[in-house]
């Protein structure tokens, strides 16, 4: 092997086998999981020096997970690469493998040539441009050296131009669920009538053991009989599998009755119930019901005598779909109010500023419409004019309805937070909703669990097919992932909501656009 020195020394420390690759990492990879330089195993792992040059342009961000994450890069390669000797023979890691960094030599010296890089010339000329350059990397890695060499990208475009010039490439999938993990809603088991019978009647029984093997721990399940008699339980472990516990319906304080409309909202809400479960994961389409019953069943649980709960706290990330409207005026509530609204759509419907009306005073002459929008109007003009009025007793302040969901705002027993100062925070005796959780990365979702403590429960509820964030697929964002590792635990259980209830055009919506 040739021996070069200074600026261009090979790699000197890589391992020659039969079973050994040699993985370049593009800056995503990084970007994506700090931690990646640890999780190849015995295998060589080269970073190219355009890599370096890209996080160092990142690393300035001060309020983004990028930027953490890139200053947290830094720190790990000036551990384990602590002076120029160890940067250009590279070093070897505790788990087998070895890390270089690769600076190529054509780039430097664009008169040497070789068949591979007269390649890339011709087929990605502008050099100029850092994908192409770590791809010229990666193929200066293959030609010098034996192991197979593999560029690791999460950039798909880089990926298809990596190919094209003759250099296998392929995603990150340390962090990915297995593709066969598209589960279905629930599993089917099936038992004679006799056993159905006693199920009803006792709350519980013992599965045989060909049903209960492919089951994990807290999993729901559809009993169902030759006949076609069902009934819905969850699987506690040992082959025993136990009635739902569910209310005749849930309320906020104040509000209207709120009760499961099919059998896969029963699962979510016996979930959301129990107090043994400290983390649920759901997956549901638009329209399913995962904010509302979500919503729904944390106020219920707030608001009771014996409640474990001191209120509920709700966030989502901040990702715009489409194109970004800019930086939001006002104080953290005003700012996320937007990107909470689905929420105070769910309050506004749970607990409603006026109560429903009733059936037998559904139509009224239009007259009297009129009339009472005038006397409404007055209301209002008189209610503006006397601050002090009475009115203010009944909701009023200034001439405005102050809706009654806005009282648990205030009060605290309902509260926004803001993912992104939530590190350090540790989140006592809440009761934690984190809507579009699969816009998240796996480190985020650990970031934020890790707040949680005892006494509180986090519900993470989001739709794996719908995803803005560039930087996560339905196989690699936090909500997929967290539902992956966590299944199977005491603690933890899963629900998958699949059918629509908001309406028929939102169902038709979903399923056919």
């Amino acid at each position: 092997m040739e021996n070069l020195r200074g600026a261009h020394a090979p790699i000197s420390r890589i391992k020659v086998s039969a079973k050994v690759k040699t993985f370049v990492l593009d800056t995503n990879v990084l970007l994506h999981d700090p931690r990646s330089i640890f999780k190849f195993e015995d295998n060589n792992l080269a970073i190219p020096v355009e890599v370096l040059e890209e996080l160092d342009a990142i690393k300035g961000e001060q309020s983004t997970e990028r930027g953490r994450n890139a200053r947290r890069v830094h720190r790990l390669l000036q551990e384990l690469l602590p002076d120029s000797r160890a940067m250009h023979e590279g070093v070897e890691l505790d788990n087998g493998g070895t890390l270089s960094i690769i600076i190529n030599p054509y780039l430097a010296e664009p008169n040497r040539r070789s068949p591979a890089m007269d390649r890339l010339r011709a087929i990605l000329p502008d050099l100029t441009k850092k994908d192409n350059r770590i791809i010229a990397a990666a193929l200066f890695v293959q030609e010098r050296y034996p192991p197979p060499t593999i560029l690791v990208t999460k950039d798909i475009n880089v990926q298809l131009k990596a190919r094209a010039v003759g250099l296998e490439s392929e995603d990150y999938l340390n962090d990915k669920v297995p593709e066969e993990d598209d589960e279905d809603s629930y599993r089917e088991i099936a038992v004679n009538v006799y056993e159905l019978q006693r199920f009803c009647s006792e709350g519980a029984f013992e599965l045989e053991d060909e049903a209960a093997d492919p089951l994990y721990l807290n999993e729901y399940v559809l009993l169902r009989s030759d006949e076609g008699k069902t009934m819905p339980a969850r699987f506690y472990g040992d082959g025993v599998v136990r009635r739902l516990k569910l209310p005749d319906f849930v309320k906020a304080p104040g509000g209207i009755p709120i009760r499961a409309r099919n059998l896969e909202q029963q699962f979510l809400m016996d979930a959301l119930l129990d107090d043994s479960i400290h983390l649920l994961t759901c997956f549901g389409k638009a329209g399913t019901g995962k904010t509302l019953l979500s919503t729904a069943c944390a106020l219920h649980q707030t608001h009771e005598d014996n409640s474990h709960y001191d209120g509920v706290s709700i966030s989502r990330p901040v990702i715009a779909l489409g194109k970004d409207i800019g930086f939001l005026p006002g104080s953290l509530e005003e700012k996320m109010r937007p990107w909470l609204q689905p929420y105070h759509d769910a309050l506004e419907l749970l607990i409603p500023s006026k109560p429903p009306k009733d059936p037998q005073f559904a139509s009224k002459k239009v007259s009297k419409k009129k009339h009472k929008k005038r006397d409404g109007q007055f209301l209002a003009s008189m209610t503006a004019l006397q601050p002090n009025h009475a009115s203010h007793q009944n909701g009023y302040g200034n001439g405005t309805l102050v809706r009654p969901y806005e009282r648990l705002l205030k009060s605290g027993l309902v509260e926004i937070e803001a993912l992104a100062f939530i590190r350090g925070r540790s989140i006592a005796r809440r009761f934690f909703i984190l809507d579009e959780a699969q816009q998240l990365t796996p480190h985020e979702v650990k970031t934020i669990i890790t707040r949680i403590s005892e006494g509180s429960k986090i519900v993470l509820i989001g739709d794996p097919t719908q995803i803005d964030n560039p930087y996560v697929d339905a196989r690699s964002n936090g909500l997929v992932y967290c539902h992956n590792r966590m299944k199977g635990q005491a603690i933890a259980a899963h629900v998958k909501l699949s059918k629509g209830e908001r309406s028929k055009l939102a169902e038709l919506a979903a399923d056919l656009l």
